[in-house]
């Protein structure tokens, strides 16, 4: 089961310094690891960064990646989870000629049916953001691309695990 590739998602507590992005990406690059998306955004824990870092490889892999990641300086913690451990979406925006949205029924439908959200309407363009999983995101894309996709953008995994986290306890326990 260890040896089995699988998508997992890392969680990485950081100070925020310039640079470390870099040393982190080539500790993936380093193995020929491709990163299938990354986010970084102001975590639970004021002044503290979470990365959120969606790698496919297998568990004996993924462990030497986190051990490399936790010995960078401005780490304060990394973890991984698998899918069924978290609970996670993405987010993208299409934009589409306007004249589409009044002349194609079936765009109006395909809206519907997804769940999608027009974000704005012009003479030229509407732009439709959808967020879920990723398989309904490029189910989306897969129907738009049929009349044509103007512009196209999708975020990286956000995720958040079912469990708790225990790094605020770890935290603290640091500073006290």
């Amino acid at each position: 089961m260890e040896n089995k590739e699988q998508l997992y998602t890392v969680s990485i507590y950081t100070e925020n310094n310039i640079g470390l992005l870099n040393r982190i990406s080539a500790i993936f690059q380093r193995r020929h690891i491709n990163i299938e998306s990354i986010n970084t955004s102001a975590s639970e824990i004021e002044d503290v960064s979470r990365w959120t870092i969606l790698v496919k490889m297998t568990e004996v892999q993924i462990k030497k990646i986190i051990g490399q990641i936790e010995k960078q300086v401005e780490v304060i913690k990394a973890f991984y989870h698998t899918e069924d451990e978290t609970i996670y979406q993405e987010s993208c925006l299409f934009k589409i000629k306007s004249d589409l949205l009044f002349e194609e029924r079936q765009i109006q439908n395909i809206i519907k049916d997804s769940n999608a959200r027009i974000v704005t309407v012009n003479k030229e363009y509407f732009v439709l953001e959808k967020s879920g999983r990723r398989s309904e995101v490029d189910l989306l894309y897969r129907e738009l691309s049929a009349f044509g996709i103007l512009q196209f953008n999708r975020s990286g995994r956000i995720a958040v695990t079912k469990d708790a986290m225990e790094i605020t306890k770890m935290l603290a326990a640091l500073n006290s």
